[in-house]
């Protein structure tokens, strides 16, 4: 599997990234403030960071909901956060026309799960040449993804990442497969576990979803101790007054002792066991 290279960050070899931000940018003043506090947990743990926000939920449960400040207010933002911080960014993008302007800020466009099967958005993303995240469907299998993978790399673009975060069951609740992660990474991707979007409870408190972010540290554990190449955090300052997805967000006072007990498991596992593999030649070796 080949490492995809920002300019200051390799992912796929080396420690852990960090993807990580308020679900959505409810204001730069609060953005900023939670970038910076990630930003200093993260260094001083020596992983690297790339800071995660929304401008525009396009999902919401409700559509009275809030879903951000729109596309060019949200892009100013996330260009004066990459600035002022010196980090890379992440954001979404809903529609074709989207991923240019975004790609002009963004150093990675991220595919939400609900569209992760739509050509257009994937040939489109894809074109720009920024990396990928592409985040696995609720409904589909890991394997599934393998169809998603050759779109991009069939549009031009190699650079691209999967996320895993959750599958569907039942009403109202996610399960995640930890089988996925390894399956996912078979494909020749980096794979990044999105652990606070798996406890996500869809559409959960009627209008809004709920979640249960108690399970965020157990899930991420489960996931950094088969192998993965970045792990994607919602953090909030204050998340039970967040504007979208507060009940899975964690608190940003709580985010250095979950990074660390993180990172020290990242790190028995890469010197020590490996990133699981899921042949049997390579078990033997």
């Amino acid at each position: 599997m080949n490492a995809i290279k920002t300019e200051n960050i390799s992912i796929g070899e080396g420690p852990l990234t960090i993807i990580a931000g308020p679900c959505s940018l409810e204001s730069l003043d609060l953005a900023m403030e939670t970038g910076k506090g990630i930003k200093q947990v993260c260094d001083e743990l020596g992983l690297p960071y790339i800071f995660k926000a929304s401008y525009d939920k396009a999902n919401r449960t409700s559509i009275h909901s809030y879903r951000g400040p729109g596309l060019e207010k949200g892009l100013e933002w996330l260009s004066e956060i990459k600035s002022t911080l010196g980090v890379p960014v992440i954001t979404d993008i809903h529609e074709t026309y989207q991923a240019q302007p975004v790609a002009e800020v963004a150093d990675v466009l991220q595919i939400p799960a609900f569209l992760c099967r739509q050509t257009d958005l994937l040939i489109a993303a894809s074109r720009t040449g920024k990396i990928l995240n592409v985040k696995k469907g609720q409904f589909l299998s890991p394997y599934d993804m393998k169809s998603v993978v050759t779109k991009c790399h069939e549009a031009g673009n190699d650079k691209v990442m999967l996320c895993e975060r959750g599958t569907t069951m039942g009403y109202g609740q996610l399960v995640v497969d930890m089988r996925s992660l390894a399956i996912m990474r078979s494909m020749g991707c980096p794979v990044v576990f999105d652990a606070t979007h798996s406890v996500q409870m869809p559409g959960g408190r009627g209008e809004t979803s709920g979640g249960d972010r108690r399970f965020v540290p157990a899930l991420a554990r489960a996931a950094v101790a088969i192998g993965i190449d970045g792990l994607f955090l919602e953090v909030h300052p204050d998340p039970d007054k967040a504007l979208s997805d507060g009940p899975n967000m964690i608190p940003l006072h709580h985010l250095k002792s979950v990074l660390t007990e993180i990172k020290a498991l990242d790190q028995l596992v890469k010197s020590n066991l490996g990133v699981f593999d899921l042949s049997w030649e390579a078990r033997e070796k």
